[in-house]
């Protein structure tokens, strides 16, 4: 216990808002987050061979029916009881701690046999709206523990947050898609599409039993279910309702979007488009690793809105900008080798949909340290309110590109949501809390947007040798442009040669 509030204070005095802190804690979980998509592209990789376009969308439309479940019934846990036990450690109060981390646990427990009653007793439903062909409802059924899981695991992540466990989450990251890797495989192998549900039953049980793992050996296992417990943890419960709206709007407009393809189109379909959403999407969003664990803490420990609020919400989306628009365009231009190599060829007909998608990731790098901050100030109705705005013009934009460009239209219609939110969360912004964007951040976009853009124009006219030249000659002068910004603005290389120089005179001494 004491190591902790050690570690607290450190990084209390540690952190400030400058360039340097936001890059050293970016590349930082960025790079936990890199080490954990290496894992899951071998895995995803073997899948996508042994299981196929098919079996990839049977996969993608049983997780994202669980998800919207769990994301319905864990009543935000995940998200409000970091603030919770992070309070509690600042106070110094080892009981109080205690009492927070026992609070967390009970309620957590509470959600998990509620998510997995409700998962089974609407397994009909269930089926029939995620499935238009064949009975599905045994399959909901075994796949309700899992719903209990994620909202065990949920709770006990979060204590781990609250405690600043940093490195242990990271263990806790990597052992379990390696665990995934080596359970999910073997039963796919064997079995093909008959190993599903069993893959996804152990390996939400594997990341389970490797956060409680962590969690009890920081603190003992200890349960209340009294009226007082209960009464005690409506605060937390209240401030995670609207994490639990604003999840169920994500949730669902994945599952209706999933659905919709799986019954216009065919499971073939879902497939692909899972495929290409998870590389562009999810891959490409490893730069924002460290908004929900740095980022956040330090915007709502602002006493209040005003210049210096709007100056650390820049910096933000500067650093977040100037890292992630040269790996954005040389992943662009990399998409036909990257496709075939981390699923197979198969999935090529998914390439022109994963091109144009790449785009709405610089929206989300100018968007996302902007939404915090209704997340910050405690405003769960603006918070909510942006998410369904943004969730409807997915839904429907993604929709009416399909309609009538098939899968190069889902792509262009995740652009165009993306560029669609841009305005909206400023706008709101602007208007509510007396955000304005700097000027450093407008040059930016203006220099970095129209270089992918360029690089996705190219990716679609040219080819051979001339595809690689100009691809990768945008690639670079991104590149150089982030670095000679980011250099001019932190530190960061001083102190990292100062740290080897260090090192070096204490090997020879």
């Amino acid at each position: 216990m004491f190591c902790i509030y050690v570690n607290i204070e450190m990084e209390k005095q540690e952190k400030d808002d400058s360039y340097s802190h936001i890059l050293k804690y970016t590349g930082l979980f960025g790079g936990v987050q890199g080490l954990n998509i290496l894992v899951g592209i071998v895995r995803n990789k073997l899948v996508a061979m042994i299981l196929g376009p098919d079996g990839m969308g049977l996969v993608s439309l049983f997780n994202s029916t669980i998800k919207l479940v769990s994301d319905s019934t864990n009543l935000g846990l995940s998200m409000s009881a970091v603030r919770n036990v992070s309070e509690t450690l600042d106070s110094g109060d080892p009981e109080k701690v205690k009492g927070a981390v026992r609070l967390i646990r009970s309620w957590s427990l509470i959600t998990a046999i509620m998510g997995m009653l409700l998962c089974a007793l609407l397994s009909p439903l269930l089926s029939d709206w995620t499935f238009a062909w064949g009975n599905h409802t045994l399959h909901f059924i075994l796949l309700s523990p899992v719903v209990a899981l994620l909202a065990i695991t949920g709770g006990e992540t979060a204590i781990l947050k609250g405690a600043r466990q940093l490195r242990g989450l990271a263990i806790i990251s990597l052992y379990n898609v390696l665990l995934a890797l080596i359970t999910s495989v073997p039963l796919y192998h064997f079995f093909g599409q008959s190993g599903i549900v069993p893959s996804l039953f152990l390996a939400g049980l594997a990341q389970c039993l490797t956060t409680i793992y962590y969690s009890f050996r920081l603190y003992r296992p200890t349960f209340s279910f009294s009226r007082e417990s209960i009464r005690q943890g409506k605060g937390m419960v209240r401030l995670g309702i609207a994490f639990v709206l604003a999840g169920i709007l994500g949730s669902g407009a994945e599952f209706v979007l999933r659905s919709y393809l799986n019954n216009t189109g065919q499971l073939y379909t879902v497939g692909l488009y899972n495929a290409g959403y998870v590389m562009t999407m999810t891959y490409a969003g490893m730069v924002f690793s460290a908004m929900e664990t740095d980022y956040f803490p330090r915007l709502s420990a602002m006493p209040s809105l005003g210049e210096r609020f709007n100056e650390v919400v820049n910096h933000q989306i500067e650093v977040s900008l100037l890292l992630v628009s040269p790996m954005l365009a040389l992943f662009m231009v990399a998409q036909p080798i990257l496709l075939p190599l981390l699923y197979s060829g198969k999935f090529m007909p998914v390439l022109d949909m994963m091109k144009i998608a790449v785009l709405a990731m610089y929206f989300r790098a100018l968007t996302l340290p902007v939404e915090y901050i209704a997340l910050s100030r405690g405003d769960s109705h603006g918070y909510l309110l942006l998410e369904a705005i943004y969730d409807l013009s997915f839904v429907l934009m993604v929709i009416l590109g399909y309609h009538y460009l098939g899968l190069v239209g889902t792509g262009a219609g995740l652009a165009l949501a993306g560029l669609v939110n841009v305005f909206v969360v400023l706008v709101y912004a602007h208007r509510k809390y007396g955000y304005n964007v700097a000027s450093s951040v407008k040059l930016y976009t203006l220099i970095q947007l129209p270089l992918g853009i360029a690089a996705c124009i190219t990716t679609y006219l040219l080819d051979g040798i001339f595809y690689w030249v100009v691809g990768l000659l945008l690639a670079m002068v991104s590149l150089t442009i982030s670095v000679q910004i980011l250099h001019t603005k932190t530190n960061l290389w001083n102190a990292l040669v100062g740290k080897v120089k260090r090192r070096l005179k204490r090997l020879q001494g």
